[in-house]
């Protein structure tokens, strides 16, 4: 139910006002977390373009960092839909074929996160949607601008220990 309010939000409000909203919106829901413990489940994408470099974004609410593309997936949604759903709609990108790095069990706001890590490459440049997401860029993986969220470098090491493996 959450979702719908939240996808009708998303479309009634132009742009800049829900980017003005989503920093008090997401105090609000870094507390109910922390609160209620309740279970988390999302998914993360460690998207590459051609030249192998990472998509890193920066959000327009919380810690001013570099991060991955993630998102919460709906329940009963399967976790390789929800990764496509969130960088299509967040960064306007089709991500071709993707593979499951695993799951990654953790903490988020004081709650016990789930989160499905996958990787792809996107052969569109981002778009970033100017209300979650306000800027996109990739970058080399030996090079990662600073500073990076609190999960970037686990899930970098995944993915490069997965490359390493393939």
């Amino acid at each position: 139910m959450l979702h719908l309010i939240t996808d009708w939000v998303e479309r009634a409000l132009p742009a800049s006002l829900h980017r003005a909203l989503l920093p008090f919106a997401h105090r609000i829901r870094h507390r109910w977390r922390k609160w209620r413990k309740a279970p988390i489940f999302g998914v993360g994408v460690i998207l590459t373009n051609d030249r192998g470099e990472v998509l890193l974004i920066r959000h327009s609410y919380g810690p001013q960092v570099w991060t991955l593309p993630a998102g919460g997936k709906k329940a009963g949604e399967d976790p390789t839909e929800c990764a496509r759903r969130e960088v299509r709609e967040e960064l306007g990108v089709e991500v071709g074929e993707m593979q499951s790095l695993g799951v990654i069990e953790e903490e988020l706001s004081g709650s016990p996160h789930t989160s499905h890590l996958f990787t792809g490459t996107g052969a569109t440049v981002p778009k970033p949607d100017q209300r979650e997401i306000v800027e996109a860029q990739f970058f080399p993986v030996y090079d990662l601008p600073e500073p990076l969220g609190w999960n970037v470098p686990r899930r970098i090491e995944i993915w490069q220990n997965y490359s390493k493996d393939s």
